[in-house]
């Protein structure tokens, strides 16, 4: 028996909005990682401009993530009943949400250090401020982490109605 499989055109669709998922989830997480490493009091002009930057590669990987993970349950994953009658499914997106509603704060914040940034000056960050976004990231990748493993018990059906 050959375990070869041709690549068709629908293969090569599903496989590929998969891996836009996937690439996607790297990359917001990756980005998050990188904000709680480069949050500090005063960043310099580098480091402000790069909390910036990073925020945007961010939302635009999440943006990315929800719009692969919506073709994947409508077109190109197991068929919507698998995901919308499973329970994990619903935590799947509700931890989504969550983190994304936690990063409206750290986004406005670095939408208002590109006012001072676009002068020529510095953002003012104090202590609290920066300790602050550092929880909220450190949530948000504790959120984040936990959406593959919701992930990994659904394709082993963890969570689906027995028949």
């Amino acid at each position: 028996m050959s375990l070869a499989v041709a690549l068709t055109p629908d293969i090569a669709k599903t496989a590929g909005v998969a891996y836009v998922h996937y690439l996607s989830f790297m990359l917001c997480f990756g980005a998050l990682v990188l904000e709680r490493r480069l949050i500090k009091p005063n960043p310099n002009r580098g480091e402000a401009t790069a909390m910036v930057i990073t925020d945007i590669v961010y939302g635009l990987a999440a943006l990315a993530l929800l719009l692969s993970g919506i073709l994947r349950v409508i077109h190109f994953g197991q068929g919507a009943d698998f995901y919308t009658q499973n329970p994990l499914f619903w935590w799947k997106v509700g931890l989504y949400l969550s983190v994304g509603g936690l990063s409206l704060y750290p986004t406005i914040t670095y939408i208002l250090w590109a006012i001072p940034l676009r002068k020529g000056e510095l953002p003012q960050v104090s202590e609290a401020l920066a300790t602050r976004l550092g929880w909220i990231i450190n949530v948000e990748l504790v959120g984040f982490a936990s959406i593959p493993l919701m992930a990994t018990l659904m394709a082993r059906g963890v969570g689906l109605p027995t028949a």
